[in-house]
């Protein structure tokens, strides 16, 4: 797709650092106001347009809407990942018909509402994470990249890391990633920290079936809520999962979140289900198949998001090295609660870290919110990653 002039044209020169900061604020703004909750299309057509309106790198644009760019050469690959999807905004996040705003000298069409004051961007997507991912499309065009650097904005990160499964069922396999999900204030106040390893999420569903019956005469029948309540308190006994990723204790759970069973006051109950949520971590699962051993019990699995664990220490190590040479604050390596789509790469063979500027409590929310100065540190790390990984 061709670039628009008024957003989008391609610099001669690298730019200077303070155009940079400029360049960054604006390309963040750009992409916020953009929808991209129910169609991730049209964001995806402008980080495709900036990229080749602002790179030589090879650009491309996957079955799937993934935006894939490469640019350098050689033996080892360095992924800069994000995606461009977003969960529904709030009323207050969205400009109604009746209105436009003005972005960047630019009337848009109605779309997301985005506020600049006291030093942040206001509005869906700013810290999850369309501010990382405009840090990295900035970093990746201005690096001088030690090896093939590569650019990767996923579709579906929300829904389940669709867009990064099937690019990797594709063949997407760079060596390293950094994925720009939150990292920021883990382990202190204004840090970014280096994550080197994450939960993931099983859900599933306990199923107990019974045989209904009179109430009047219980022992008539088999009560399917009695039998999942045995079940819930075989999960009630598990211990939760543990692992250590590089020196760090990662620490998992598993807990029933909702029970249904019954169709009338007076009818034992033939069906009952519960939901079981469990944070998954590295090389460990809760062994909720015990549940099956209650009479009438079966248990299957709805939802299964991998966990992360960087497995090369050289690279972890040159990942908090970056973040260390781009901001006062001593940063940590860390974990996080939560699954983003460097499970999903993480399984398929490729080691990764996570260093974003989004801070705990802020994506997701009505308020949503990214620090400017944060997002500069997040694309003076992944600049200075893309120049000293991989190592030769």
């Amino acid at each position: 797709m061709a670039a628009t002039p008024t957003l989008f044209y391609r610099r001669e020169r690298r730019p200077s650092v303070s155009a940079n900061r400029t360049e960054l604020v604006a390309l963040t703004r750009r992409l916020v106001s953009i929808p991209s909750h129910e169609d991730e299309t049209a964001a995806g057509d402008a980080i495709e347009s900036w990229l080749r309106g602002e790179t030589d790198a090879a650009v491309t644009r996957d079955r799937s809407g993934n935006v894939l760019a490469r640019r350098g050469d050689g033996e080892a690959s360095l992924a800069l990942v994000g995606h461009h999807d977003v969960v529904a905004p709030d009323d207050s996040q969205l400009v109604t018909p009746e209105e436009s705003q003005v972005v960047d000298g630019t009337e848009t069409d109605p779309g997301y509402v985005v506020d600049e004051r006291d030093g942040r961007l206001y509005g869906r997507g700013t810290a999850d994470m369309k501010g990382s991912l405009a840090a990295a499309m900035v970093a990746f065009r201005d690096a001088d990249p030690a090896g093939e650097l590569v650019f990767a904005s996923f579709v579906g990160e929300e829904r389940g890391g669709v867009g990064a499964r099937a690019a990797i069922a594709d063949g997407f396999a760079p060596d390293y990633a950094v994925v720009g999900e939150g990292s920021t204030n883990y382990a202190g106040d204004d840090q970014t920290d280096v994550v080197i390893a994450h939960r993931g999420r099983r859900g599933s569903t306990i199923t107990a079936r019974g045989a209904a019956a009179h109430a009047s005469e219980p022992e008539s029948g088999e009560n399917a809520v009695y039998r999942a309540c045995d079940a819930v308190g075989v999960v009630r006994g598990l211990d939760a999962p543990e692992a250590t990723v590089l020196g760090e204790r990662v620490r998992g759970s598993v807990v029933v979140t909702e029970i249904a069973g019954g169709t009338a006051w007076n009818v034992i109950p033939e069906r009952c289900t519960a939901t079981v949520d469990e944070r998954t971590v590295p090389g460990e699962r809760a062994p909720l198949e015990r549940v099956e051993e209650v009479d009438g019990v079966e248990w299957t699995v709805d939802q299964d998001l991998p966990p992360m664990a960087c497995r090369d220490e050289a690279f972890a190590d040159a990942a908090l090295a970056a973040a260390d040479g781009a901001q006062s604050a001593t940063p940590d390596h860390v974990t996080k609660p939560h699954a983003t789509d460097a499970g999903w790469l993480a399984a398929a063979g490729t080691d990764c870290v996570v260093v974003g500027a989004s801070e705990p409590g802020e994506a997701h929310t009505a308020t949503e919110s990214v620090s400017i100065d944060v997002l500069r540190r997040c694309r003076r790390i992944y600049q200075d990653l893309a120049e000293r990984w991989p190592q030769e």
